[in-house]
């Protein structure tokens, strides 16, 4: 798995940098998304998670989640529309998960899309993902992941 100032980002995945969250297709026309590592160590410790319920619509690029740290409470968007058709229950019992495991335990939510043919060119494969993440680190004036 390579790593961006420290930040574990799987190649396997496809990103959104700007809004720090992961995508993985799950074969059945359904896609698993998260919070990057990245994301996590920005945030600190979380301390709740609330994604839509199953069964509700997301708008592309607008909230599929609410998550609380210490010190952020913030949106988490997903880059495509559809469907939750399930939630990380675990998670919401559960919220540093997405900080010890994000990539595995702390998954978020499961989307059936819209339109996935449409939206899966705009995020970044994980082979391609360093140096925007190196470019939205510098901006954001985070030196990386302990």
């Amino acid at each position: 798995m390579p790593t961006v100032n420290g930040c574990n980002i799987p190649d396997e995945l496809l990103y959104d940098v700007d809004n720090h969250i992961w995508f993985q297709e799950q074969g059945d026309g359904t896609i698993k998304l998260g919070m990057t590592t990245v994301a996590t160590a920005m945030a600190g410790q979380l301390v709740a998670f609330t994604p839509k319920k199953a069964g509700r619509s997301v708008d592309a690029g607008k909230s599929c989640a609410t998550v609380e740290s210490g010190k952020w409470v913030g949106p988490a968007k997903s880059a495509a529309a559809g469907e939750v058709v399930a939630v990380n229950s675990d998670l919401m019992a559960n919220p540093q998960i997405a900080n010890t495991d994000p990539y595995d335990k702390g998954w978020f939510i499961i989307l059936k899309p819209n339109n996935w043919d449409a939206v899966k060119p705009t995020l970044t494969p994980g082979a391609a993902v360093a140096p925007k993440y190196v470019a939205k680190m510098a901006a954001d004036g985070f030196a990386g992941c302990p």
